[in-house]
């Protein structure tokens, strides 16, 4: 099966997608901040370099997007029907890193947070941010 946009066009979307400060992780900090929270990003040292790091109450948040860390049963994570063997390889390691940062972080005393960005969708939004607050404090 074939692209359905150009080489140029697929290069150019792609440049777009980025790897921090996307929009369900801005939510996130804002959020955060707002209820007065102080936090770190991408700390470079931890494992897995999580999105939000709380030292204070020695959690790390990851945000996760839905296709990019294949999402079970989530509306966002659609198979592509082009390049399918190395999507899913590209995915499927993302995911076994994903795994191991957690496994290290928890070894270390860390709390790990993981939020979905379809979580983070009008429809869940505010549960998940109370989610997300009770995780912190618990």
């Amino acid at each position: 099966m074939t692209d359905v946009h150009s080489k140029e066009t697929r290069s150019y979307n792609m440049s777009r997608i980025r790897g921090k400060d996307t929009k369900p992780e801005m939510l996130v900090r804002k959020f955060l901040h707002k209820k007065g929270f102080r936090y770190r990003l991408h700390v470079k040292k931890l494992p897995g370099k999580p999105d939000i790091v709380l030292p204070k109450y020695k959690t790390v948040i990851f945000i996760h997007g839905c296709f990019w860390h294949r999402h079970q049963g989530c509306k966002y994570f659609v198979v592509p029907k082009t390049r399918t063997e190395w999507w899913l390889n590209k995915i499927g390691t993302n995911i076994w890193n994903d795994l191991n940062a957690e496994s290290a972080l928890k070894s270390s005393g860390w709390r790990v947070i993981k939020i979905w960005e379809c979580e983070l969708k009008r429809g869940q939004l505010q549960q998940t941010l109370s989610f997300l607050t009770s995780e912190i404090f618990r």
